[in-house]
């Protein structure tokens, strides 16, 4: 890999890459930086996690003169990506006192607009708050030098090609446009041909993306039974700091009102919630918090947080790609992480297609039982008693204490404080998830297969049928996306959701038999 001072960038932004602790460019990087120097137009193929915000920030930065106008302009998906690439390019553009500006919904315009007014020069922005500017005449692209479309399939598939082409109306037919994708669709090739002069295409093949620090497992599991399997399984394996990927709104909400019953430090994010709540909810996960992480595919998409030591695909996603921005998420810098896929009967041929791509085999990981569950549960709950002990003014308690030894023995009360502290009956509290609509089957086009049995053959002399290792446990061993399919559309991330979220089609029905806790469709 070259080094960046091997590049052609000037010294003051080495020193800003070099305090931000960046030595050898990543490959997006190498390929990318030289071509924009140079002024052409880029393609680039290559997922999240790759370096691609400073493969064309430093390049723009190169450029940015001492005017006040707006030079450049990123085009993002989602909110977090946007503020992750303004502080990003803040960052390494601070020696230059470079001026960026984030323009996105769910935030006050008047403020954005005053900033405006005040002289920028690189605007990141999501496409419906940029439209919006544009039309209110509070935004100039007369002087835009550098337009980048950054997750640009992301941004086809949330509905904003409309508003992608306004944009690309609206900057000079003189510039430099460079787009980002990591699945080239017909639409991103049009795009590609009709508002672009002679692109450079870049591809990162997936095989450089994936890590060999990321422990890959999948569980074979029953529709019905993956919610249970899921918390028996974070029992067990007890993740510092997890993301569990679900594939709708109403998804989301359900798992994390399922994982907050069950006793999980859980919480969610999507398109349906306020800027301020789901700033709320990232900070607190990164302060550990909260330990889980309940997200969309689109939602998580920019989420940089250092320390997450597991992800867990609740549903397989439906793009293989997709897979690989979630893994993604967990084995950086140096550090090991662990992947968790759920699938069903017939989603098998998605987990095939996944392999495919990313050159791996997952490993089996057979579901822990309740009594494993338990049996973790209690080892928690004797290290948290011990740390009780240590710290514990027994002045402060010796009346109350003297009564309790004078009616229990210390076998007792030893094992009331673990019941106490482990709480088992959270881990059995009643709760039954909404069905959702199954993945279209790869063979027949829809759910099942034409039988309505699924995929029925075992790949390596019956590797899939169950069972397989026990991994996961973090002190011993290894510790071990379809998009938003019906939801995620553009009505719920700049503009604020008007709607409820998930595919109102597919409730469930309360099963007979015991008492059960049923999460209905939820409205925010």
């Amino acid at each position: 890999m070259l080094k960046f001072s091997e590049l052609g960038l000037t010294k003051d932004l080495l020193t800003a890459i070099e305090k931000h602790g960046y030595v050898e460019a990543t490959p997006i990087q190498e390929k990318t930086i030289p071509l924009t120097l140079a002024g052409k137009d880029v393609i680039g193929q290559a997922q999240t996690g790759t370096g691609k915000t400073a493969a064309f920030g430093l390049p723009i930065l190169e450029m940015i003169d001492d005017s006040k106008a707006v030079q450049a302009l990123v085009v993002s998906p989602t909110r977090e990506l946007a503020i992750q690439t303004q502080e990003e390019l803040f960052k390494l553009g601070r020696d230059k006192r470079v001026r960026v500006q984030a323009v996105f919904g769910g935030a006050d315009i008047r403020r954005q607009i005053d900033s405006l007014k005040r002289g920028v020069n690189i605007v990141v922005g999501t496409p419906g708050r940029l439209i919006d500017h544009i039309r209110r005449g509070t935004i100039d692209l007369s002087h835009v030098k550098t337009l980048v479309l950054d997750e640009a399939d992301e941004m086809l598939n949330m509905g904003f090609l409309e508003d992608i082409e306004s944009i690309l109306k609206a900057v000079p037919d003189e510039r430099q446009t460079l787009l980002f994708s990591a699945t080239m669709p017909a639409a991103i090739k049009r795009i590609g041909v009709q508002f672009m002069t002679n692109p450079e295409h870049i591809q990162i093949e997936a095989k450089e993306l994936t890590t060999d620090l990321v422990d890959q497992y999948y569980v074979r599991v029953r529709e019905p039974e993956k919610f249970d399997t899921l918390t028996r399984i974070l029992a067990v394996q007890e993740p510092e700091l997890a993301i569990l990927f679900g594939r709708t709104k109403r998804r989301v909400d359900e798992l994390t009102r399922g994982l907050e019953l069950r006793g999980f430090k859980a919480a969610g994010i999507h398109g349906d919630l306020t800027q301020q709540k789901r700033s709320q909810v990232l900070k607190a996960f990164k302060a550990g918090e909260i330990k889980i992480l309940v997200a969309t595919d689109v939602a998580a998409r920019g989420l940089d947080v250092s320390g997450v030591t597991h992800v867990y695909n609740f549903d397989i996603p439906q793009e293989s790609e997709s897979y690989v921005h979630r893994i993604g998420r967990t084995g950086r810098a140096g550090a090991h992480g662990t992947s968790v896929t759920f699938v069903t009967n017939s989603e098998l041929d998605y987990l095939k297609d996944i392999e495919k791509l990313t050159k791996k085999r997952m490993l089996a990981l057979k579901p822990f039982t309740r009594e494993e569950a338990i049996a973790a549960r209690m080892r928690t709950a004797v290290a948290s008693v011990d740390d009780t002990v240590k710290a514990i003014d027994k002045a402060l308690v010796a009346d109350q204490v003297a009564e309790l030894v004078e009616k229990y023995d210390a076998e007792t009360l030893a094992a009331a404080v673990l019941a106490a502290s482990a709480n088992v009956a959270e881990m059995d509290a009643d709760f039954t998830l909404t069905r959702e609509r199954p993945l279209p089957n790869k063979k027949y086009g829809r759910g099942g297969s034409r039988n309505g049995g699924g995929y029925r053959g075992h790949r390596d002399g019956g590797s899939r049928n169950g069972g397989g290792y026990r991994g996961g446990h973090r002190d011993g061993g290894s510790r071990g996306g379809r998009r938003d399919n019906d939801s995620e559309r553009r009505k719920s991330y700049d503009r604020g959701a008007r709607t409820g979220s998930g595919d109102r089609s597919q409730r469930g029905s309360r099963p007979s038999g015991r008492r059960q806790f049923v999460i209905r469709d939820n409205k925010d």
